[in-house]
């Protein structure tokens, strides 16, 4: 009988402390968020390195007013007014003096603009009749047609010169990624700009990250997010594009959510070009389970920003009310966004019995064997 009494104490202490062996994560919404461990890092001041949000219509205010809002690009504006064709190495010039075809090359039937004019040699002139060398590299059309009009004047009372530029073959920019034709695309007099790049290389893929656009100049990196520009208007991420400009277009692998718990389908889940809600992103996992989980504990958890000193920031969703879905539905999630939807009490502890119901019933027989052997 004793050894009976030992085994139903054994029993209470185990359930006082089954708790602690719940399986499975969970956050706790009163407590630390952390079970202590002898390790260094679960030691760590969390209430330092964490910071927890409400989802509250007063936090979506505070976060929908850092988005950006439609402005005119002045400074795009300007360059593209004051821009103009540098001619390069390569270049194809077609020069035109009027009433003097003799120093007109005929095009012909046979013969395109390109192959009857002016090439600029690599020592940046062109050859032309009667004043020779011409330096053209560096110079604007109308520069070069001020240059050949003087010099030809010691030969030709009043010349009437037109210069343009027949073949750029100098400059070019460069589109890889995630569009549909990337390469190589001519610099030409009219100004391209990082959006008219894109769409001259046939749009973006389905497998682009259109919040992910590199532009590489002079070493130097700059990002662009498209999904400013083309749902809130901001054009400040359009600029003018310069020779030697390299655009790449990023896939998609690195955007997407993880939803994890007590969810039909944990999983990670790839973000639309709109962008993912916390409501959408709870619809695509299926839903939690109604009956385990603790709808007062949907979670996302964000990785902090460096400069913070803090590990993540953790925004709590109390669904217990269903009506609170319409703030899910606000609340808009970020690449690498973790979902959690923690398990309620009830659920915890059927999973404790679960697991300690096969030693429960081995020590339950053990008593009764250790009982008859008594009485008998």
């Amino acid at each position: 009988m004793t050894k009976l009494k030992l085994t139903v104490l054994a029993l209470s202490t185990l359930f006082t402390a089954s708790c602690a062996f719940a399986p499975g994560g969970h956050i706790d919404q009163g407590g630390s968020m952390f079970a202590s461990s002898d390790d260094d890092f679960s030691q760590a001041d969390f209430s330092k390195l964490v910071e927890t949000h409400t989802i509250s219509p007063m936090l979506l205010a505070e976060l929908n007013a850092y988005e950006p809002q439609p402005q005119f690009n002045e400074q795009l504006s300007l360059e593209r007014e004051n821009y103009d064709y540098r001619i390069g190495k390569g270049d194809i010039l077609a020069i035109t003096v009027y009433n003097h075809p003799e120093l007109t090359i005929p095009a012909g039937s046979m013969r395109s603009a390109q192959e009857s004019g002016n090439w600029v040699h690599n020592d940046g002139t062109i050859f032309y009749p009667y004043i020779g060398k011409v330096e053209v590299v560096g110079k604007r059309v109308s520069e070069v047609r001020e240059i050949i009009a003087t010099r030809l004047a010691k030969y030709i009372e009043s010349p009437q010169v037109d210069v343009t530029v027949a073949g750029f073959r100098s400059q070019r920019v460069y589109v890889t990624g995630e569009v549909q034709k990337p390469g190589v695309l001519p610099v030409t007099n009219v100004p391209m700009t990082l959006i008219e790049a894109v769409s001259a290389s046939g749009g973006l893929t389905p497998e682009a990250d259109w919040t992910t656009v590199t532009l590489t100049r002079n070493g130097t990196e700059r990002a662009f997010n498209l999904r400013e520009l083309y749902q809130q208007g901001n054009t400040d991420q359009n600029i003018l594009l310069q020779p030697n400009d390299v655009l790449h277009v990023a896939r998609n692998d690195q955007n997407k959510v993880f939803v994890l718990g007590e969810v039909r389908q944990p999983k990670s889940y790839m973000m639309g070009r709109s962008g993912m809600t916390l409501a959408e992103a709870l619809a695509d996992a299926g839903g939690w389970f109604e009956a385990t989980a603790n709808a007062e504990g949907v979670f996302v958890i964000r990785a902090a920003a460096p400069a913070t000193g803090r590990v993540a920031d953790v925004y709590q969703l109390n669904a217990k009310n269903a009506t609170a879905l319409v703030l899910a539905e606000q609340f808009k999630l970020q690449q690498r966004d973790i979902v959690y939807v923690t398990a309620a009490p009830v659920a915890r502890w059927n999973r404790v019995i679960s697991q300690l119901l096969p030693s429960i019933t081995g020590l339950y027989s053990l008593g009764r064997f250790q009982d008859d052997i008594s009485s008998n």
